[in-house]
């Protein structure tokens, strides 16, 4: 049997799919409750920078085809110290995930099978893990599938939101009240835009997963291209869109953190079943984030094997060509921390969370800033088409930071940084202890 490559339906449902996670269902509810109104400029803004940062990512894997991923790119304009670091935190970021999800997805699954987390949890890994140890292929058919399912939710969401606001179906939406009723657009002042970027920017992260796996499609390059210029799309339709046909049906004050806006939003236009539905669609959500993180750890670690940041025995690759070692090892330290999660939530789980929340800024940093340094480097190289040039790469850097300022001001987000910081920190260490085996 061969592991074959993605396909490219394969290919465009991942990215798609990529963007759209429970971090959208559940967690926009918080971010809605935080800042009222005022959170659609949020996401705007958030989205903006998601979309400029993967734009830039693609620019540079389009200009030198035989780079490999955003890690090497990182490598090449920096230096194997920053290839290192960045490689490390980012597998270090979704092998958190992997145990994260683990737990959300035995919660949900508690509402149909009476068994406790530690049986579910542990079930849910050695599931995906499977999947992933057969091929590539079989993958990308069980996130396709996955992903389907939650861009088909957004979609049918979308319409049943437009038909109701052109009164079409349900209750006639008062609009303006719904939004401007509850004292304004910006109810909890200005600063709640600034507070809520975080939670709203770590809901939109993993949108730089797709293009690693367009690197292992049959038309990697046309994929890769395809990827990363139709973000902006995707994140325009199933973010921003989504939350203004929230703030336009229902009064945001009725939208209660943790609690899914959605189906608020559908129960208000009169849609029976929404939250058994919303139910499946935030577990398959789950399911796929898991799916997806034991991918990325794998080929992270794999990437870092080939170049002896990682133990050569990581890089071995399988009859189906699958790094079986990498897959096995990563799922097993995602186990370990989801057991940390039932064991030790409140020391050992909630420093693994917090040591790894704000890694993502620092390697999307890594990401522009080398941008910089190869567009420099290849001015005439038509790949870079980004317009601005100097000027767009230190705004986003500057945008980077301002997220980063918005996080030191808020108590609990503070503790995020300070524990990332520890991470780079252990990170560097080992870097420099292993320099001399390299």
């Amino acid at each position: 049997m061969h592991g074959g490559k993605l396909k490219d339906r394969h290919i465009a449902m991942i990215a798609l799919g990529g963007v759209i996670g429970a971090g959208l269902f559940i967690g926009s509810s918080a971010a809605i409750a935080q800042a009222g109104p005022a959170i659609l400029l949020t996401y705007i803004g958030t989205g903006l920078l998601v979309v400029i940062v993967i734009r830039m990512l693609g620019e540079m894997l389009l200009a030198r085809p035989g780079i490999g991923t955003f890690i090497d790119c990182i490598r090449t304009a920096h230096g194997n110290w920053a290839g290192f670091l960045s490689g490390w935190l980012y597998w270090l970021f979704w092998v958190v995930t992997i145990g994260a999800e683990a737990i959300g997805g035995a919660i949900a699954l508690q509402d149909w099978f009476a068994l406790p987390v530690w049986i579910l949890a542990p079930f849910l890994i050695i599931a995906v893990n499977l999947i992933n140890l057969v091929s590539v292929r079989v993958f990308g058919e069980c996130e396709f599938w996955l992903s389907l399912i939650k861009v088909a939710t957004i979609i049918a969401f979308c319409a049943l939101g437009l038909l109701s606001l052109s009164h079409f179906i349900g209750p006639h939406p008062r609009i303006v009240h719904n939004v401007y009723s509850h004292d304004g657009f910006f109810p909890h002042g200005w600063g709640a835009i600034l507070a809520t970027v975080p939670t709203v920017l770590f809901s939109m992260i993993g949108s730089e997963s797709a293009t690693v796996a367009a690197a292992e499609s049959e038309n990697a390059e046309e994929n890769l291209a395809r990827v990363t210029r139709t973000i902006g799309v995707r994140v325009t339709l199933f973010y921003v869109l989504s939350v203004i046909l929230i703030l336009t049906l229902v009064p945001w004050t009725e939208i209660v953190p943790g609690y899914s806006p959605f189906v608020t939003v559908m129960r208000h236009i009169g849609i029976p079943g929404a939250a058994t539905l919303m139910q499946i669609v935030v577990f398959t959500a789950i399911l796929s984030c898991l799916n997806s993180s034991i991918y990325i750890t794998s080929r992270t670690l794999r990437g870092l094997a080939e170049l002896n940041d990682a133990p050569a025995w990581f890089a071995r690759l399988s009859k189906t060509q699958v790094p079986q070692r990498a897959v096995t090892f990563s799922s097993i330290v995602g186990l370990g921390v989801a057991f940390c999660s039932i064991l030790s939530p409140k020391l050992i789980f909630a420093f693994l969370l917090g040591a790894t929340g704000a890694v993502m800024l620092l390697i999307y940093g890594f990401i522009v800033s080398s941008h910089r340094v190869l567009r420099l480097q290849d001015p005439q190289n038509r790949a870079f088409t980004l317009p601005f040039g100097s000027v767009l790469n230190l705004g986003t850097l500057a945008a980077i930071g301002l997220v980063v300022l918005a996080m030191l001001a808020q108590q609990a987000q503070r503790q995020t940084i300070l524990a990332s910081l520890s991470s780079v920190a252990v990170i560097m260490v080992l870097y420099v202890l292993c320099k001399p085996k390299r």
